[in-house]
This record gives C-alpha cells, sequence and structure tokens, in this order.
C-alpha cells in the first residue's frame, strides 16, 4: 500500500472525512507528545495503518505497566524516532486491539471518544469506551 502523501489517496483507497465512534468529526488527539499513525496528532488510519493506532488514550501508570509487560514500552524516549516517553496523562493513538487487551486483563486507560476514530469499533464496543470515557458528561 503507498504511504499517505498527504491527498488523500492509498495507493486506489481513497481517505473519506474521519468520524469518531459518536459519528461525529474526529478530533485531535495530542500534538504534544505528536501522536498518530500519521504523527498528525489524530488517531486517523488508512489500510496501511495494520495495528490501527485509533483510539485516544489517557496514559495512565497501571496501563505503561501493563504494556511494557506486554512488550510494547511506551514510557522509554526513543529520541531517534522523535518519541519522547509517555508518562501518566498523556494522551496518545493505541492501537485498539492493546485496549481491548487491557479492557480484558482490567488495566484499560480512559479514552476521549470525540478523538477515538470509528475504525476503533472493528476491535472494542462502544459500551466499553462509553464506561472508560473523560469526554461524556
Amino acid at each position: 500500500m503507498a504511504p499517505d502523501d498527504g491527498s488523500g489517496d492509498f495507493g486506489g483507497w481513497r481517505k473519506q472525512p474521519s468520524r469518531n465512534v459518536l459519528g461525529g468529526p474526529l478530533q485531535p488527539c495530542s500534538l504534544s507528545p505528536l501522536t498518530g499513525f500519521f504523527r498528525n496528532g489524530c488517531c486517523d488510519t488508512s489500510p496501511s495503518d495494520h495495528g490501527s493506532h485509533t483510539v485516544c488514550m489517557v496514559a495512565t501508570a497501571e496501563f505503561l505497566a501493563f504494556s511494557a509487560q506486554r512488550g510494547n514500552d511506551l514510557s522509554t524516549p526513543m529520541h531517534e524516532y522523535g518519541f519522547p516517553g509517555l508518562k501518566p496523562g498523556d494522551r496518545w493513538c493505541l492501537c485498539a486491539p492493546r485496549w481491548a487487551e487491557a479492557l480484558e486483563a482490567g488495566k484499560a486507560p480512559k479514552v476521549v471518544l470525540s478523538a477515538t476514530h470509528q475504525g476503533a469499533l472493528a476491535y472494542c464496543k462502544l459500551d466499553d469506551l462509553k464506561r472508560f470515557a473523560v469526554d461524556l458528561s
């Protein structure tokens, strides 16, 4: 699959306007640290995003430890990739299957529904995401 060149055309797959899990326009997740599969601050996705980096999470110490135990250390900076390392309270576009795994283990972080791409619903139930939402009143 061709990389995103900003045109919205991914090797014959035409990008549609991004929607969040509530059906509204996808909102930014984080610009600091800069997140997203495309490193544009949004949990947007495309067919080349095999990990489905679609859940906008709010990191907790408990989740970061869980993720490290599962082989994905999100706390340690990797400066060669421009990754500062996450700390509790940071927002980050998390792989939807990892969020579902954390939910099952009782370690799911909070989520920002307005910034969580509807593609997450292929792996996560909306009711589960809503239970962990920081932006529902």
